[in-house]
């Protein structure tokens, strides 16, 4: 009986953090690039009372509860949002934007809600630099779907290549860190950045003055709030009923 308390009492445990993994979805329902989470479980492992044989074919097993064994980002493509600002970038595909933080590491983002500073780099909401610096008095800056960011400069007529931005993927995404700000680190288990044009080798293409709204479908998650809430209240009749069995058990030997 004992082991029925402890097995619901896993699950209740699991969807506690099932609940919580939820509720940050919907937190960043209005996240720039954000992209949802899921959590991952395991069945624990299992009280052999009998062993299969040749009289026994089946044998019994006894399960011990669920765990939790990963979460899992989901990098599906986010609806856009036309904002007309030159510097608010989508990337339409595959790929993330590579920055540049304070302390001069790198960090990768979906978030192309950039601006410009007192310098002219172009930064991130956060101040991370993104590799492209607009010259002084430059003007009507365009950034096309490969990369290319041109501007009309002081004194000209036409518009003049200034630099070029590039994405970067990896080929396990899943396996980036999550570090806030909407943005992530790589891991041994995402591998190593792989910079490349946008629109070659799988990359997606960018697409300027639109920003990539969060990959979440708010009824999907209610839906799993109510799942996450019924099967907790279903785990914590479990625990009770153990509990009450227990007891039961106790007075018989009175």
């Amino acid at each position: 009986m004992m082991r029925g308390l402890y097995t619901a009492a896993s699950g209740m445990m699991a969807q506690q953090l099932n609940m919580d993994t939820i509720s940050n979805n919907l937190a960043n329902v209005n996240t720039t690039g954000f992209k949802k989470g899921r959590i991952n479980f395991q069945d624990l492992m299992y009280a052999n009372l009998n062993e299969s044989g040749e009289n026994n074919p089946m044998g019994a097993q006894i399960g011990m509860g669920v765990r939790q064994v990963g979460t899992e980002k989901t990098f599906s493509q986010g609806s856009m949002s036309q904002t007309n600002d030159p510097f608010d970038l989508a990337i339409q595909g595959n790929g993330f934007f590579e920055v540049i933080q304070p302390d001069g590491t790198k960090a990768y983002t979906r978030d192309g809600s950039f601006s410009v500073n007192a310098q002219g780099q172009m930064v991130t909401g956060s101040g991370d630099l993104v590799g492209v610096t607009i010259p002084p008095g430059a003007t009507d800056v365009k950034i096309d779907k490969d990369g290319t960011v041109t501007a009309i400069l002081a004194g000209q007529k036409e518009h003049q290549n200034i630099g070029n931005l590039l994405l970067v993927d990896f080929v396990n995404p899943q396996g980036l860190k999550a570090i806030g700000g909407n943005k992530y680190q790589n891991t041994n288990a995402s591998g190593p950045a792989q910079k490349g044009k946008p629109g070659e080798n799988n990359l997606g293409n960018i697409a300027q003055g639109f920003l990539e709204k969060a990959n979440i479908n708010v009824v999907e998650e209610m839906i799993s709030i109510i799942e996450a809430q019924r099967a907790y209240e279903i785990n914590q009749k479990g625990v009770q009923s153990a509990d009450q069995m227990q007891k039961l058990a106790n007075q018989l030997k009175k």
